[in-house]
């Protein structure tokens, strides 16, 4: 990027005289000028300014539209983030509506008032500063409910308040929910919001073959068993003082069950090989996503086990039950692994967000991270498009269950309908309305009827 003393103002303009007239009417601003799009596109790449004015009659065609709004689109594919500002001549109110459709922030009329562009530039320039501020929250804390988990969907600010009026108790907590959810997440924002000193020890009961499982968990004395030629430690004992995490906790098989739920009860263990009982103050946090009490019907899981692990449940939503949040979760993961990768990925192209905002994501954010990852590293400009995605069908072939009414239908509706606007605007409330193709107003009469925060 230039550096330069004040803001990257480009200009899209094929009549040189208004150039003149346009360039020394910004005294603030670096001004740039092209006079076509291939002029505009390079200074585009070369400058990457925050805000554009466009003239849709540009050549070839400066009696048309049809360059000016190809210009457009690869402007908002090369950089989402530009506000673009296009100049209509009278009467054309139909290309205003559709430069708006395609992305543009704002237009102004010909013949030019300079003074009006003048405020109409520096507002977006005023909301360019703020979206770039956000951004930069946004990969610092920005979006976070709890400890590293990123959410702006209501349904996981309630899973967080659970968390955190959870955490300080001494009971055992289960976290309920389908694989990639973030559950060894939460379960380490349990033990971090706990207070407890000791350590947070995660363990996957499905990942550790049946015969060495009670080992790991409850530890064994020297000669025990073949090959044990030391004492060695369990995980149940590293976390003294802390936290322990059962994944998978469904897989335990059924004997090893009953002497856990001994140490649950007592507090106590012994190691394999062992005789003497050591007392343990270790905290359990378990997670599956498998129905449990399914399990106990069928006497693959104890009923007395599980209430001493479930003195607590939460269950944790998927990403799908979650609108907004794949697209806000994208954004950060391109971020982290535009850093990490050391690429020139910046953001997410807008039918990288449309495609991210339809489909169902059944791996949930695991999936998501790894999809996003693949992108970053395959993409050839500076922003994740949908053919890197390459993303599966977006239809959702589960029948979505019948609402109350059709008061409460509606209202379903609107709330994703907003939250997913305000998610692909980046909380940009003027940009989701547009989406919406509602008022300004209105929209802050939704948000206020449905208590939702942009």
């Amino acid at each position: 990027m230039t550096d330069q003393k004040h803001p990257v103002l480009l200009i899209v303009e094929d009549d040189e005289g208004l150039q003149r007239q346009l360039k020394w009417a910004y005294e603030g601003y670096e001004v740039v000028l092209a006079g076509n799009r291939e002029s505009a596109i390079e200074a585009l790449r070369l400058h990457e300014p925050a805000v554009v004015t466009l003239d849709l009659g540009l050549p070839p065609d400066p009696d048309g539209t049809t360059e000016g709004f190809e210009t457009l689109t690869q402007i908002l594919k090369l950089k989402p983030d530009t506000k673009v500002i296009v100049a209509s001549g009278h009467g054309a109110r139909e290309s205003m509506l559709k430069a708006i459709g395609l992305g543009a922030y704002d237009f102004y009329r010909k013949p030019v008032d300079i003074d009006e562009l003048g405020l109409i530039v520096a507002r977006a320039f005023h909301v360019a500063d703020i979206e770039a501020e956000n951004r930069r929250l946004e990969e610092t804390n920005g979006g976070q409910v709890l400890g590293s988990i990123i959410s702006s969907a209501p349904e996981m600010v309630k899973v967080a308040k659970t968390i955190e009026r959870v955490a300080s108790a001494d009971v055992s907590v289960m976290l309920l929910g389908a694989s990639g959810t973030g559950k060894e997440l939460l379960a380490r924002a349990v033990h971090e919001k706990s207070g407890r000193k000791g350590e947070f020890i995660a363990i996957n009961c499905a990942a550790i073959p049946e015969t060495l499982l009670e080992a790991e968990l409850f530890g064994y004395e020297r000669g025990a068993f073949t090959g044990a030629v030391k004492s060695n430690v369990g995980k149940i004992e590293m976390a003294e003082g802390g936290t322990l995490f059962l994944d998978e906790v469904g897989d335990i098989p059924l004997p090893l069950q009953v002497k856990l739920l001994r140490f649950l009860q007592e507090r106590v263990i012994e190691r394999i090989g062992g005789r003497q009982p050591i007392n343990v103050d270790t905290r359990i946090v378990c997670a599956t996503h498998q129905d449990l009490e399914a399990m106990i019907a069928e006497g693959r899981f104890r009923e007395d086990l599980y209430y001493r692990l479930a003195e607590i449940v939460v269950k944790i939503p998927s990403l799908a039950e979650r609108p907004g949040d794949s697209v806000l979760l994208a954004r950060h993961f391109v971020n982290r692994f535009g850093k990490d990768l050391n690429t020139k990925i910046q953001s997410l192209s807008a039918d990288a967000i449309a495609a991210i905002d339809a489909y169902p994501w059944p791996g949930n954010v695991r999936e998501l991270e790894n999809r996003i990852k693949r992108a970053v590293i395959m993409a050839d400009g500076k922003s994740v498009t949908a053919e890197d995605l390459d993303l599966p069908g977006t239809s959702n072939p589960e029948e979505e269950s019948l609402a109350l009414n059709l008061r409460a239908a509606r209202e379903v509706a609107d709330r994703r309908a907003i939250r997913q606007a305000l998610s692909r605007t980046d909380n940009n409330i003027s940009g989701a309305a547009k989406l919406l193709g509602i008022s300004r107003p209105t929209l802050y009469d939704l948000l206020k009827q449905y208590q939702l925060q942009a």
